[in-house]
Order: C-alpha cells, then structure tokens, then sequence
C-alpha cells in the first residue's frame, strides 16, 4: 500500500497548518522594509528608498507564484510530502543566506544589497514557498471535496497566522539585535528549514478516486460532471482568464497594504513610530487575514463561490476607498480598523481561489491548474510594489490606496461576467 493510501486527514491538516504558517512569514516582510528604509535620526541603521526596500518582498512574490507552476505539476505525480520537503530546504536555505548581507558588506550599498536579497530571500526563498504551497492546498482538496472551500480556507489561514506570529518574532530579533536584519534573517531560516520539512511529512493523498462516505460530488461542478482538464486545456477556456484577472486586480490591493501598512499608518499617526505600534497593527490585520480565509471559505460553501466572489471584493472596495481619504492626524486605531478589512477580504482569495479551480477545471489536476491560476498573484505582487512604491513616493500612499480601490470594482465586473457565463 502506497503513503496515500496510509494518509489520516485530520492529520493531513495539522502539516497543512504547520508549513503554512512558516511560509506565511513573508507577509511580515514590513517589519524588514520598515528596518531598511527608516532614517539614522528615527533609528535606522541602512536609509534605503522606499521602492528598493520593496522589491526584495515583490521579488519573493513573484518567484512564490512562478515556482508554484512547476510545483503543482511535480507533485501530482510524486505526492505532496517530497514537493512540500524541497520547499521547506529551499526556504531556509534562501532565508539563511540573506541573513549574510550584513556580515559579507552587502548592505552598505543599495543596489548590491538589494540585487542580493531579491536573489536570496525573494527568488531563493520565494522558490521554496512557492514548492510548499500548493501541497497542502493540493492534498486538502482531495481530502475534503465535500467541504473545499472551508478546509482550503482552515489550510490558508495558517499562512495568515504565519505573519502575525512573525511579526513579533522579527521585531523582537531585530530588538536584540539593534535594527540590523542579518542575524535575525539567520535565525528565522533556520526555524523554517525545520518545522516545514517536520510539517511536510504528514502529507499525503488519499487514494485515487476515494470520496468521504455519503458525498456525491454535484453536478455544477467539474468532478461532478466527470471532467477534469489538464492545465493546458484549462488555458484555452476563456473562464480560466476571467478567473485570473479577478485574482490579480483583487490581490495587488491586499498585497500592496499588506507590505505597506506600518509605513502608511507611521504617515497618519505619529504615535505608531513613537510607542512602536508597527508590530501590532500588522499583528492584527494578519488576524483578520488568516480568519477570512476560514469565514470567506465557509461563506463560499453555502452561498456559491461567484456570489461570495462579488460580496467580498466589494468590501474591499470600501476599505481601499476608506484608506484612500483618510486624513493625516487620522487615529492608528481606526487605521488598523481600515487594515483590518482589507486583511480580512485578502485572506479570502486563497480559499476561495483554489476553491474555484477545483470547481470549475476539476480536482484531479488541482495541483497543476492552481498553479497556473496563481501566477496571478506574482504578477500583484509586482504591481503592488509598483504602486506603492511610484505613487507612494510623488503622491503619497492616498493615490496609491485609491487606485487598488478601482481595481477592486474591476474585479466586482468580472466576477459578473464569470457569473453570466456559468449561469450561476
């Protein structure tokens, strides 16, 4: 008998959950941006542009996305524990190895410090992220086909969590070790190399065909239909392209706050850089982040994924909407009320994404076809660099949060069309 067909599923979420929330550190990428790009008479100890300091978190994105391609495709045929274990090795590897930017003089220059951290913390270890990802989502779905949307989301919300726990650790090693970013890159490579790849030995597939007992996939679905279709099919139907688009416009707002929400909330509130709040905001958006990816999921399960789909980038909307006009003097209480949002609504997409790749293109090749859809979100995690770092530095972040408010509406008008198209 195979490892799949040994595989318990509860214990499958518990890996899931485990390598997730490592690989959701990324997310605390503000904490390291803030660090570099902060002034010598505010505490800083580099003085980086505002964009440079960006790229090495876009980088990482957008090596997390193309690396997912390959992922998807090797672990459908290998099993999720071997993808997910390279992944936790590339991870820590690439994280260790940008810990030595202070230690090889590196970062004393801006553009051979940032040329190596995109290439060691963002494609290095956005490759190793990008490995490990999908497993979990990959095995989940096959596991739960009966409850995707909501185990996809209980999956994901530990890559949420992830950056809340992350937040605090890397504020606190930065603490200790005097606002350099080396020593404290060290030390996180190394905690990721080992519960990823500790993580990465609970899964495992179910056997090929098996369902839960009692659950008959409906018919509106791809596997109720008795279609799966590999990615290439899946590229040459216009619902792939719809699908994608929403995922870009909706995820390059989130990402966008996500990496600049202690810089923004600073601007509007002195006493976020004065009692040291950076931390706590980015704490609780991430809260928000990893609860939306359970509620949106669930929400998606009862209500249908397209209507879940309009109702929550409307809200979104609003809250980028809401950034956009606050005024400087605004509270950081109401700022991370307005982050808040915005995490909660970003969460969702990672549950309901997967969730819908599976519905309409099957689960069989799910692994496979997310990837493909998710290289969506390397290319917002580049335009949200873009944004803020362009519009952020002529404009401040007002223009910038304006803009993604737009491309949530965007994404309102294709989910409609989507809709029209599948008639649900």
């Amino acid at each position: 008998m195979s490892e799949e067909n040994l595989g318990n599923r509860n214990l499958v979420v518990l890996g899931a959950i485990i390598v997730q929330l490592c690989l959701g550190s990324i997310y605390a990428w503000s904490i390291f941006q803030k660090a570099l790009y902060e002034t010598i008479a505010d505490g800083g100890m580099y003085e980086w542009d505002k964009l440079w300091s960006n790229l090495p978190f876009a980088a990482g994105l957008a090596s997390f996305a193309l690396f997912m391609i390959f992922a998807g495709r090797w672990q459908d045929r290998v099993g999720p524990r071997k993808v997910a274990t390279v992944g936790g090795i590339l991870l820590g590897i690439g994280v260790i190895l940008s810990g030595l930017v202070d230690v090889l003089g590196f970062s004393a220059n801006i553009v051979t410090g940032t040329v190596y951290l995109i290439i060691t913390y963002g494609i290095i270890g956005g490759a190793g992220i990008g490995f490990a990802y999908v497993c979990p989502i990959a095995a989940l779905v096959k596991w739960f086909p009966d409850k995707k949307g909501l185990m996809t989301g209980v999956a994901v919300a530990g890559f949420g969590g992830g950056a809340l726990i992350f937040n605090y650790v890397e504020q606190y090693l930065l603490g200790v070790y005097s606002g350099f970013i080396g020593f404290p890159l060290l030390v996180l490579g190394v905690i990721y190399l080992v519960f990823v790849v500790i993580g990465s030995q609970m899964l495992v597939n179910p056997p090929a065909g098996w369902l839960p007992q009692g659950f008959t996939p409906p018919s509106s679905t791809a596997d109720g239909a008795g279609t799966g279709l590999m990615p290439g099919q899946m590229v040459r139907t216009s619902d792939f392209w719809v699908l994608w688009l929403m995922f870009v416009f909706a995820a390059t707002a989130g990402l966008m706050t996500l990496g600049n929400v202690v810089s923004a909330a600073g601007e509007l509130d002195s006493l976020v850089v004065t009692l040291e709040l950076g931390a706590l905001i980015a704490g609780i958006m991430s809260i928000f982040n990893a609860a939306g990816r359970i509620v949106w999921g669930r929400v998606s399960d009862s209500i249908g994924r397209n209507s879940t789909f309009i109702l929550m980038f409307f809200v979104l909307a609003i809250a980028m909407f809401a950034f956009a006009f606050v005024p400087t003097g605004t509270s950081w209480i109401i700022v991370t009320v307005i982050a808040s949002v915005v995490g909660f609504c970003f969460g969702g997409n990672f549950a309901l994404f997967p969730s819908a790749t599976a519905d309409y293109f099957g689960s069989e090749h799910v692994g496979k076809n997310y990837g493909v859809v998710f290289t969506a979100y390397g290319i917002a995690g580049i335009l949200g660099a873009l944004v803020a770092g362009t519009f952020g530095a002529i404009a401040g972040y007002s223009l910038a949060f304006l803009i993604t408010g737009v491309l949530a509406i965007v994404a309102i008008v294709f989910t409609l069309i989507l809709r029209t198209k599948r008639g649900a």
